[in-house]
């Protein structure tokens, strides 16, 4: 039971309520129950350090290449359409979606399937560039 039916009416006779002497009188049952409980872990990294980058996948540069046409963010040399992500703000070619015709496409970086992809269409992965001043 819980001994004197006054003494119990708070909850100085368990020793405090919930947690209460988690670091001293009920330091066994942490250890037990909840060893992780108490210190600190893992890292967090700094905000400063976290960068965005945009990133487009090629199905949608393939979707989207006569509005890029139009707009003359890019051009057609010979039988391909050459086109700077970097003039539209993006540094990043993701894999996703499918390309229908030979596209060569400069930018910053590549996913190894987006230039698998552009590859197989009779296109080109150009990577390194892509600053959006050419």
């Amino acid at each position: 039971g819980r001994g004197c039916s006054k003494r119990g009416r708070g909850s100085g006779e368990k020793g405090g309520k919930g947690l209460s002497g988690g670091h001293k009188h009920k330091w066994s049952y942490v250890l037990r129950y909840m060893p992780k409980h108490f210190g600190k872990h893992g890292f967090t990294r700094p905000p400063e350090l976290k960068r965005e980058i945009n990133a487009i996948n090629v199905g949608e540069l393939d979707e989207r290449l006569d509005e890029f046409l139009q707009q003359g963010i890019a051009k057609r040399e010979e039988e391909r359409i050459v086109i700077d992500i970097g003039k539209l703000g993006f540094e990043r070619v993701l894999g996703g979606g499918h390309v229908t015709r030979p596209i060569e496409v400069v930018a910053k970086e590549f996913v190894g399937s987006a230039k698998r992809k552009l590859e197989e269409a009779g296109g080109k992965a150009i990577a390194g560039e892509g600053d959006g001043t050419s």
